[in-house]
Formats: C-alpha cells, sequence, structure tokens
C-alpha cells in the first residue's frame, strides 16, 4: 500500500505540472485539441458530410460545421445505438449517458467514447485529487476511501446489434474504472450501480459505516439524503461520529449554495472542506482550484475544443461564437463544445461567466433555458409548460398564469416545487390537480421522475391558487406592463414567488 501511495503521489504530482502548462499556453493547447480531433473525426460519417478533411484551421471549422442542439444529432445518435461504427467518433460507441431533453426528447442519450472516458472524466477526477492535495499538504485522504453514491444503470432499450450500456455518467465512469481506481473508492460497484435509491442507500450507510471514510463525492441533494439516514439510523447529530476521517466533499451537479447550510449543520466541529467540480454528462469542464474563490479553472487539455455563445447569440438560427482568446470576463456565454466522444459544436445549453481570462477561470450561471435544476431534476419549462397543460385538460380546468420555484430543503425534510397558479376556472379537486401534475411530469422528465419516487429526494409538487389579475397586479408593480415583457414561468430561487405570495393571501393546496 504505502508503494502504491508513492506511485499514486508521483502520478498526481505529473499532473499537477500538465494543470501548470495548460494554465500558461491555453490558446495554443486548444489549438492542437481542436487539430487532433479533426483528424480523428475525418472518416466518421459526420467529419465526411461536414468534410473534416479540408478544415484547414478555427475559422474553417465555424464555416463548415454548424453549431447544432441534440435534436440536429439525433439521427446520427440513432444510427451509433443500433451498432454502426465511424458515425460521430471512430469505432463502435459501448455506452450512453442518459441526460434529461427538452420536449423534443424524453430522454438524451450521450455518446460516451472509451477516450472520452480515460482522457477526459478519468482525467479530470485525478486532477481534481491534484489540485486538492496541493491546496492541503496537511491531507490524509489517501490513507481512507472515497464515498461516491453513483448512478442508475440499464439495460439496452433499442433492438438493435449494439449490445451498449446507458445509465447515468456516473454509473457509466464507475463501470469502467480500473482495478486500481476501485480500490480507493466504496461503496462496490454491485451497491453502487443499485437502482433502488431506499436500497442503495441502506446498503452504503452499512457498508461504509464500518469503513475510514476520508472523503465524499457527488451530487449535494443525494450526500445529503444518504447523510440524514444514517443520523437517523445511528442517532447522530455530528456526520464526524461516523467518519471522524471524513475531510472534503467534492461537490458538482447543481447549486451548493441551498445546500452549504445543511452540511455545515452535519458538520458541528466545522473541518469539513469543500471543492466543486464541473463534470456534466458530455465532459468534464471544471475544477475548483483556490480554496476561497469558488470559481472553477476551465479544463483545456481533456479532449474538449471550447467556444462560447454570448447571450444576445443564444436564439439565433445561425449563432456566431466566439473563441477562448476572445471572451471577456463578467459576461454570460453559453457553452459550445467539440468533443473526444463525437459531439461536434454542441450547444450543451449551460451558461458560464468568466471571473478570470488569465487563468480562464469561470462560474456556471445555469441553463441558457429556463429550467429548474435545484434537486437535480433538470425540469425545463418546455415540459412543465406541457405538464399543466395536459393537467388542466384531465380536469377540466382553466389556466391562466403561473410561475414554479422550489421550495429548498429545512433540517430533516425534503423539498419540493411550488407552484403559484392564477386559473380561469379552477380544478374542482386541487389535491386530485396535484397529483395529476406530479404524473406528467413524471412522463415528461426522466430526471424527475427519479427524484420523486417514493418521495426519496423531493415531494409532490404543491399548487398555490391565487386570484384573477394576481400577476397582471405584480407586472404593474414592477412597471412591466407590455408586450416585451414575460412572466418568469421558473426560477431556481425563490424571488418571483415569494413576492407575488406576500402581496396577497394566497389559497393552499
Amino acid at each position: 500500500m504505502k508503494l502504491f501511495n508513492r506511485l499514486g503521489n508521483q502520478y498526481l504530482k505529473r499532473r499537477l505540472r500538465e494543470v501548470d502548462e495548460m494554465k500558461e499556453n491555453p490558446l495554443k493547447i486548444q489549438e492542437r485539441v481542436l487539430r487532433d480531433l479533426l483528424k480523428k473525426g475525418e472518416n466518421t460519417a459526420y467529419g465526411k458530410k461536414y468534410l473534416f478533411s479540408s478544415i484547414s484551421g478555427l475559422d474553417d471549422f465555424r464555416e463548415k460545421v454548424p453549431v447544432v442542439n441534440y435534436s440536429d444529432l439525433t439521427p446520427f445518435i440513432e444510427r451509433a445505438v443500433q451498432g454502426e461504427k465511424n458515425v460521430l467518433w471512430p469505432g463502435v460507441i459501448k455506452n450512453f449517458a442518459k441526460s434529461s431533453g427538452t420536449t423534443e426528447s424524453r430522454s438524451k442519450l450521450i455518446p460516451v467514447s472509451m477516450e472520452g472516458l480515460r482522457n477526459c472524466h478519468y482525467l479530470g477526477g485525478r486532477d481534481m485529487l491534484a489540485i486538492y492535495l496541493r491546496n492541503n499538504p496537511d491531507s490524509q485522504l489517501l490513507s481512507g476511501k472515497n464515498l461516491s453514491i453513483g448512478g442508475s444503470q440499464e439495460g439496452n432499450p433499442y433492438s438493435g446489434k449494439n449490445n451498449f450500456y446507458t445509465g447515468n455518467i456516473s454509473a457509466i465512469v464507475m463501470k469502467n474504472l480500473p482495478f486500481w481506481a476501485q480500490l480507493g473508492r466504496t461503496p462496490g460497484l454491485q451497491v453502487a450501480l443499485m437502482n433502488d435509491w431506499e436500497k442503495k442507500m441502506k446498503a452504503i450507510s452499512e457498508v461504509t459505516s464500518r469503513q475510514k471514510i476520508t472523503s465524499l463525492a457527488g451530487s449535494p441533494m443525494w450526500m445529503l439524503l444518504l447523510i440524514q439516514h444514517i443520523q437517523k439510523e445511528q442517532q447522530i447529530e455530528n456526520i464526524k461520529e461516523v467518519w471522524p476521517h471524513l475531510e472534503v466533499f467534492f461537490h458538482g451537479s447543481v447549486s451548493f449554495g441551498p445546500y452549504k447550510p445543511l452540511f455545515e449543520e452535519l458538520d458541528k466541529a466545522g473541518s469539513l472542506r469543500y471543492q466543486e467540480i464541473y463534470n456534466a454528462t458530455e465532459g468534464f469542464f471544471g475544477i475548483q482550484e483556490l480554496v476561497h474563490d469558488t470559481s472553477m479553472l476551465l479544463m483545456l487539455n481533456y479532449g474538449i475544443f471550447y467556444e462560447f455563445l454570448p447571450e444576445e447569440n443564444y436564439e439565433d438560427d445561425f449563432p456566431e461564437t466566439v473563441s477562448l482568446s476572445e471572451v471577456k470576463t463578467g459576461k454570460r456565454y453559453s457553452l459550445v463544445i467539440s468533443t473526444n466522444s463525437g459531439l461536434w459544436r454542441y450547444k450543451i445549453g449551460d451558461s458560464i461567466k468568466f471571473t478570470s481570462v488569465d487563468p480562464f477561470r469561470f462560474k456556471i450561471m445555469g441553463r441558457t433555458k429556463h429550467c429548474l435544476n435545484v434537486f437535480g431534476e433538470d425540469l425545463f419549462a418546455e415540459q412543465g409548460e406541457e405538464a399543466l397543460s395536459k393537467s388542466c385538460k384531465r380536469t377540466g380546468a382553466l389556466m391562466q398564469n403561473f410561475t414554479v420555484a422550489p421550495f429548498f430543503y429545512s433540517q430533516g425534510e425534503k423539498g419540493y416545487h411550488e407552484w403559484v397558479i392564477e386559473f380561469k376556472k379552477a380544478p374542482a379537486n386541487p389535491e386530485r390537480f396535484a397529483a395529476i401534475l406530479d404524473e406528467e411530469l413524471c412522463q415528461l422528465n426522466e430526471d424527475y421522475r427519479e427524484k420523486r419516487k417514493a418521495d426519496t429526494a423531493i415531494h409532490r409538487p404543491v399548487v398555490r391558487q391565487v386570484p384573477e389579475g394576481t400577476f397582471y397586479q405584480w407586472l404593474k408593480s414592477k412597471e412591466k406592463l407590455g408586450g416585451q415583457h414575460k412572466i418568469p414561468v421558473m426560477s431556481n430561487d425563490r424571488k418571483f414567488v415569494e413576492e407575488i405570495l406576500c402581496s396577497l393571501k394566497t389559497v393552499s393546496r
């Protein structure tokens, strides 16, 4: 084990040297990434269609290859899941990560190549560890295990020849980890990849309560639910009573702000450290590098070429992007990526804002479209509107205006979505309406459905009826009457909902 740790330390030092080189030569590294991607993709179906072999540089790349969304790539992805090789990336893709889509597609299947796993997701995890250890030289992290919950896995839902694997990106990452990396994490794959969350939580609690855990990694929501389960089972107040050597939580996926006070409540000594990462379904993009700055370093050497779509160009039919050399601090950009898993000039739907350009550090600003993602549900406005429309139709209700926001976790309780609705014709049975709305949302969004299973992560939505004219008066009070102003139908904070509810006496669900 000492030899293992010594070799591991030498490797992490080498990773730090590469991180520092990336910071010193970001543009040169990105030029090399683009050149390598085009060379590897030129003989794919996509590469042949857009003449990759003739592309001479970034300007040529922009001119010949379109900026796309998921629906544009769907025909190629469907060919890949049927087992066809050399479609978006050389060879046959065996792993597809599931991710929520808009109403255009109930669920996205994002291709994940082995090269993407090795040279993106795994390098991101190692660099995360290397950066943490550099910032905390007194760390005993490597003396224990990392607890990572993991996502669900599924079989092939298609009838093609390709026996591929599909599941959350965390499940794909865990399943393909080399054996030596499995030694440093817990629980084992049999538990980590269980689909039943309640059984998984109990199993993880039983296994890890007897182990030396030095770090946690994952979504704040799921980790909080696990810790609260252990707290209840063992009748403890401080998580350090179970894991006395715990020193850091590596978190990502959703905003950490609402959760941090609850983690601090569970860490009575206040000694737990936090490090944010940006590991999305499509790739590993960023790592918090500085202890007292939550901005993340944009990782430029993971086989991902970045372009940035300015906020004013989001809705353009043929959007013009800017390169890394052209970005400015304080301006909001939507990410456009080309990756070593075969995504080409792909809009992932997330927006960022640079806090520094030397080196390139950024913060996540949220989705470019209206979207609820406080509990990891990735619920898009289009899905909410469709679910509400179907619920009204099924109950005979007529809806005039609405807005929805999360009701955040309180100690020991789960959160929920609060729908503030102005009905022209209210449903006869508000309780039944809320249940139908929940059912429709589960049908439209798989991530939401997973979080709602047996109330494991979030409760059923709460519907609050407000009198006719409420939203008009609210817009009037904001001096926003007029055709150009719109009611915010979804928000990840409660600003709009609280303003509306505080202005009148609501009718409870």
